[in-house]
């Protein structure tokens, strides 16, 4: 036979607890037992790794083989009359301890369970998704490692300070939440609680670092893109992009691109709303049909919308004038060109045929002086018909002329009036005009006001003269009194008429007084007869 080896340290515990029960049932007297044996102290609880002092007293007067039986590791602490001490160290894991001993011949025995407490060595929520969309669910996931006992250790999921959850931490932890708008930037945890407090010892916590949810709305709606329809090489047009209901709109990446080359955009947003704005710039090598690309990018999904620029050329039209200034008579040549593909009229006439020259030639006169050339060039791009009109200005230099209905010739004023000598020339270059009295060559103002003097009576040569030559006019300015003579007499025959109508009534009334007058017969001339006067004789004065 092969000799058994000495029993696992394990086995002990359980062993030795089967023989002390065996030997309080067999024991004489085990039933009538009047002293006891006690373990202090009773189910202690231990922090994982450390020491405890375990003492097995009695009341026995005369007590023997006072021991303990334990698993752990020990050392007498002390003993007396009745009582015996032992350390327990290194305490690790939960155990029974057996305290036995003989009193009277009878089998004494206790025990007591050591509980031992750990703190969980971590505790962490697991990686939350960078982004969640709202009204989806979101599981939250908590690991605790270690702790003891874990009957008495619990995990609560929390957001913010309020909890979602609390389980024994029982393996992993979970939990499931809607997300919303409001869980975006909202910290969430978890966090274990060991209660001892029904031990005397108090309730102990710790929590993970907390990982901050972000969440997000993207519609299902495209975003709308505002662009032209056609953009010429060599011109820039804005472009915008836009999204409504999008949430967090300030968290949203916009790319705007033309022809797959990437815009530079500026990026607003209000409330849900989002705007991206561009500057789109035509070159020749993007010149045909070209995509213009908005992609509004939000917790990892994306939305996309395209519309469809024509990129062309439209050169022209270029007006050419053989000269732009010339002498009436000249031969002047006017020219109109374009791009291929591009019909040009020149003044109502058309060119053969796309993409060739209009021409124009004519004779200059003086009407043809100032007079514009008018170009209109037509392109078709992807259906439309596009214009451009362009305009060039002939120049004719000719003498210079007075018309007779723009420069009265016989003038009457009065004097001490004002008037204004309306005179006009006509050439090109334009003319200097003068109108210079004929004997004293003095020069009377044209086109403003002045003061008609008497002397300004006589002819007046008005001359407007240029690089191409002069052009001479008479004009004849006759000046009157204010008062003319016939005037002054008329006034002097109403004047004398005047007197004339008075003289009759004044002899009237002087008669009619002469005869109701009172008169004196003279006595010193009594020799004298009185005679009467005939009528035809003068009245003579009035005596005095």
């Amino acid at each position: 036979m092969v000799p058994l080896g000495p029993l696992p340290r394990a086995c002990w515990t359980p062993l030795i607890s089967l023989l002390l029960v065996c030997c309080l049932l067999l024991a004489p007297g085990a039933q009538g037992q009047a002293f006891r044996l006690r373990v202090e102290p009773q189910n202690p609880v231990v922090p994982a790794g450390g020491s405890l002092l375990v003492n097995c007293s009695t009341d026995c007067p005369q007590p023997e083989l006072i021991s303990l039986e334990t698993s752990l590791f020990k050392e007498e602490a002390g003993e007396g009359l009745g009582w015996k001490a032992y350390r327990l160290s290194n305490v690790t894991s939960d155990s029974e301890v057996f305290c036995s001993g003989i009193c009277s011949g009878s089998q004494m025995a206790d025990s007591s369970d050591i509980t031992v407490y750990q703190f969980p060595e971590r505790v962490e929520l697991a990686s939350l998704f960078p982004w969640n969309p709202v009204g989806k669910n979101l599981t939250l996931h908590c690991r605790v490692a270690g702790g003891a006992p874990r009957a008495k250790l619990s995990v609560l999921l929390l957001r913010g300070q309020e909890v979602l959850s609390q389980q024994l931490a029982v393996g992993e932890v979970t939990t499931t939440v809607l997300a919303s708008r409001n869980d975006h930037g909202a910290n969430f945890s978890c966090r274990w609680e060991l209660d001892l407090r029904s031990q005397g010892l108090g309730l102990f916590q710790n929590s993970s670092a907390p990982r901050q949810l972000r969440t997000f709305v993207l519609p299902v709606t495209p975003p709308r893109l505002f662009v032209p329809r056609f953009l010429e090489v060599g011109t820039s047009q804005a472009v915008a992009c836009t999204l409504d209901g999008l949430f967090p709109a300030s968290e949203a990446q916009v790319q705007l691109a033309l022809g797959g080359q990437m815009l530079n955009a500026t990026v607003d947003s209000s409330g849900d709303k989002l705007e991206a704005r561009a500057t789109a710039t035509a070159s020749a090598e993007l010149e045909g049909a070209q995509e213009i690309v908005c992609n509004v990018t939000l917790g990892g999904e994306s939305q996309e919308t395209q519309e469809n620029l024509t990129i062309y050329s439209f050169r022209g039209p270029v007006m050419n004038l053989s000269q732009p200034t010339v002498s009436q008579g000249t031969i002047v040549n006017v020219t109109c060109a374009a791009g291929a593909r591009v019909q040009v009229t020149l003044d109502g006439v058309p060119a053969a045929a796309p993409g060739q020259l209009a021409l124009l030639q004519l004779n200059a006169t003086e009407r043809d002086d100032r007079r514009s050339f008018f170009c209109s060039a037509a392109l078709e791009v992807d259906g439309v018909v596009l214009h451009k009109n362009r305009s060039v200005q002939l120049r004719v230099l000719y003498g210079p002329k007075i018309d007779p209905a723009r420069c009265p010739q016989h003038l009457m004023w009065k004097e001490r009036t004002t008037q204004i000598l309306q005179c006009q020339a006509q050439g090109n270059p334009d003319p200097q005009l003068q109108c210079l009295h004929e004997g004293s060559m003095a020069q009377v103002p044209i086109g403003i006001p002045f003061r008609v003097r008497l002397n300004y009576s006589g002819t007046y040569y008005c001359r407007a003269a240029s690089s191409q030559g002069t052009y001479t006019v008479t004009v004849v300015m006759n000046v009157q009194e204010r008062n003319p003579v016939t005037i002054t007499i008329i006034i002097a025959a109403l004047t004398i008429l005047g007197f004339v109508a008075a003289i009759p009534a004044s002899i009237y009334v002087f008669g009619v007084h002469k005869r109701r007058d009172i008169y004196h017969v003279n006595q010193g001339n009594a020799g004298f007869p009185l005679t009467s006067k005939t009528a035809e004789e003068p009245l003579g004065e009035p005596p005095s």
